[in-house]
């Protein structure tokens, strides 16, 4: 998690953001909790004292120690506020003993009585007993949100809200989290004391539709929640979530839906199923009129779900500088569903050792899909989905691919079964016939090599088929048209 260790004198600018230093000359009023009559020592809730102190142009300061919560801090409706620890341990009561709504630690501000300029930086929250978890953080502000450096240790198994939620309520509001940590996850409803009251469990970040401005999550960590793990529904606001960690959370570790967002240097690993999800998709892009995926690191080494989903309600994506691979077990790298609009896949590695495709395209006129400097590679066999490249959709140009699939069962590269394609200067090496024209028209086919390792042929017209043209291709294995 480099970037994580950022000091509390430094300045952060960040998505219009500014946090003070340690002066803390924004505040008129700086307040040591202890001096106010907090407990460092963990016996009795700091709940009343931070009630008491906590005011509009306040900072409350935490020195070190350990601070008991048996009940939620409510403040709304303020004006810059800010909360920042010094080697500081919030320790939150377990479900029993939790006073009042059981479901957060700080709810600042609300979607109908924001605030406006929060700090949230430097705590660590010790969820390790028994029955304990809860969301530590509840912001909902129209502009000006700084949350760094918060760690959250322990499995959360109270059964109650995850983490954090975050909002910025403003269209041109903007805010920042950074380095925000749940890598242990959380326990499954039906494992918990709250047992039957969510379908599933926590979710590790929540952005909700009351999102409306920009949202920046940097050098964050998630892992193992039984329902999302970073999980954005907003329609109308951004979120760009800049490299972190994110592993094995059901549905999908990075959910993404906004008007526009990219995900950047990010890592999203499926190597575990600890809470028995009928899918797992690492990242999956609900809508948004353009999604950007630059960068990320994909391991699925125990796949269940796609690597990456585009989904019907995506008007536009693209998907570049990436590295994906797949374990031995049908779930595809990249899937493109039926109305998601035009995609770009350029630069991407995809390794898949499981019987699916590599990319799979559905769709007729959806809108173009460019794969461009695709490299895939692998032992996948053929036995479920045959083909490397699926691809339905009409428009779509492959350009400057490598195929090497050599596993079992008649593995196959390319298959086309729309119109208006062009493949050109693309290499294919599989273990049957690497190119198939399948009911496709208006196929272009050009410096191009395919060489079937087994008895396939180079490339097969199937008789409803319409135009193809070759030129300037290798293909030794040749050509089998059935028209």
């Amino acid at each position: 998690m480099k970037g994580c260790l950022v000091g509390l004198g430094a300045t952060l600018s960040a998505a219009g953001a500014v946090a003070a230093d340690e002066g803390s000359g924004q505040y008129e009023t700086v307040i040591d909790v202890v001096e106010a009559g907090a407990d460092p020592e963990g016996n009795e809730s700091i709940t009343p004292v931070l009630q008491a102190n906590v005011d509009d142009n306040t900072l409350l300061k935490f020195p070190p120690g350990r601070y008991y919560m048996d009940e939620q801090l409510r403040f709304t409706g303020f004006e810059n506020v800010g909360f920042v620890g010094e080697d500081a341990t919030l320790v939150p009561a377990n479900y029993y003993d939790f006073d009042g709504p059981q479901y957060r630690l700080f709810r600042l501000g609300t979607s109908d009585n924001p605030g406006r300029d929060l700090r949230f930086e430097n705590f660590d929250i010790d969820q390790t007993a028994a029955h304990t978890g809860i969301r530590v953080i509840n912001a909902e502000v129209e502009d000006g949100l700084v949350v760094r450096n918060v760690t959250v240790r322990g499995v959360h198994d109270s059964g109650t809200w995850g983490p954090a939620l975050f909002n910025v309520l403003d269209a041109d509001g903007q805010g920042l989290v950074t380095c925000f940590r749940a890598s242990d996850g959380a326990a499954h409803i039906d494992e918990t004391p709250n047992e039957g009251s969510m379908w599933r469990g926590a979710t590790g970040i929540v952005v909700n539709p009351n999102h409306r401005g920009s949202l920046v999550f940097r050098n964050c960590s998630l892992g193992g929640f039984p329902d999302n793990g970073l999980y954005v529904s907003s329609e109308a606001g951004r979120v760009d979530v800049e490299r972190g960690w994110y592993q094995n959370s059901g549905t999908a570790s990075i959910r993404l839906n906004g008007a526009s967002g990219t995900i950047t240097d990010a890592v999203a690993v499926v190597n575990d199923d600890p809470h028995d999800s009928n899918g797992q998709h690492a990242i999956r892009i609900d809508g948004g009129d353009q999604i950007e995926i630059d960068g990320v690191t994909v391991a699925a080494p125990a796949p269940n779900g796609d690597a990456i989903r585009i989904m019907n309600d995506v008007e536009s994506a693209s998907i570049t500088d990436s590295q994906i691979s797949v374990g031995n077990r049908p779930n595809n790298g990249i899937k493109i569903d039926s109305a998601a609009g035009p995609t770009s896949i350029e630069n991407v590695d995809i390794e898949i050792d499981g019987s699916a495709n590599a990319v799979r395209i559905l769709g007729e006129e959806a809108g173009a899909v460019d794969l461009e400097d695709v490299r895939i590679t692998g032992d996948a066999a053929g036995t479920r989905l045959r083909h490397a490249i699926y691809c339905e959709r009409n428009g779509c140009r492959f350009t400057g691919l490598s195929v090497d699939q050599s596993g079992p069962d008649k593995r196959r590269g390319l298959e086309l079964r729309g119109e208006d394609y062009q493949v050109s200067d693309s290499e294919f090496e599989t273990t049957h016939t690497p190119i198939v024209v399948n009911g496709a028209d208006d196929v272009r086919i050009e410096d191009c090599y395919g060489r079937s390792t087994g008895d396939g042929y180079s490339l097969r017209i199937i008789n409803d088929s319409g135009s193809v043209s070759l030129a300037d291709n290798e293909f030794p294995d040749g050509v089998r048209d059935d028209r």
